[in-house]
């Protein structure tokens, strides 16, 4: 029987692992799912919504890039996807205040970095990525 074992994990910590019927993402090519008896593949993964499917329900998380990997697993006719995120959380752990607030503070960034007309600056590049994060983070959080 085929069998998909997903495994969402970053450099702090393994945020879940378990059977599941499908993984749904986003790359720089498109939208993707993975099924049980995938070839194997590798790819990067843009921020996005990574939804897992299970016989259980959905499982979401939000995801702020990586890179996904599928192959065998260790069990007779099993495949592994793992997806391996930069920054991730479960869309069921989003604290709305707190990504509303990190929303603000980076229109506020861009706002001023924008005034010096310093769009190629540091601070711009990094004022713009905290707003993606967030607007991604809230995007998830009420879409659950």
């Amino acid at each position: 029987m085929a069998v998909l074992t997903v495994e969402i994990v970053s450099p702090e910590a393994a945020l879940w692992a378990g059977p599941a019927t499908a993984l749904v993402a986003r790359s720089s090519e498109g939208n993707f799912t993975i099924l049980p008896q995938h070839t194997k593949t590798v790819g990067d993964i843009v921020s996005c919504v990574v939804r897992v499917d299970t016989a259980e329900g959905e499982v979401a998380f939000a995801v702020h890039t990586g890179y996904f990997q599928v192959g065998p697993g260790l069990a007779e006719g099993e495949t592994l996807a793992t997806v391996l995120a930069g920054v991730a959380e479960r869309t069921s752990e989003i604290d709305v205040a707190r990504a509303q607030a990190a929303k603000e503070v980076a229109e506020a960034q861009l706002a001023s970095a924008s005034k010096g007309d310093q769009e190629d600056s540091a601070d711009y590049l990094i004022a713009l990525a905290a707003l993606e994060r967030a607007e991604l983070r809230l995007s998830a959080a009420t879409t659950k």
